[in-house]
């Protein structure tokens, strides 16, 4: 249960770290460079398409694993300390505020992503039957 917690914890700490780039960054007194830096690095945290993708084994969570927290650290050393306290500061409250996830509104989501699948099963059935007639 030890290693599990400590995981937990860094995912933690990983949310609050993007959540404090994400405050930075649209701090006014946050210079340009960390701005488009800090942006460059929640965008590729938040993003499904990595350079490496997540379904080759061992590689594609390792650059998750390696590029994430450099490019976090380096926006941090970036982005001038009092900023950085102050986002941090919102980040954290941000993080204990949140709201747990709203499982009514996760099966709706899914719900509609089934129906557009289905529909678009439908379709291409109905295209290939027309074709072949």
């Amino acid at each position: 249960m030890g290693l599990l917690l400590q995981w937990k914890k860094l995912a933690q700490g990983l949310k609050i770290e993007i959540f404090t780039l994400y405050y930075a960054y649209r701090n006014p007194k946050t210079p340009w460079y960390a701005k488009a830096w800090a942006a460059l690095v929640v965008a590729y945290a938040l993003s499904p398409i990595d350079l490496i993708p997540d379904f080759i084994p061992v590689l594609g969570y390792l650059d998750d694993l390696i590029l994430i927290p450099l490019g976090i650290a380096l926006a941090i050393r970036l982005i001038p300390k009092t900023i950085c306290a102050e986002s941090r500061e919102l980040a954290q409250r941000h993080v204990e505020d949140a709201k747990p996830a709203s499982w009514v509104m996760g099966a709706i989501i899914i719900a509609a992503w089934v129906l557009a699948a289905a529909l678009t099963a439908y379709v291409i059935v109905q295209s290939v039957a027309r074709a072949a007639v």
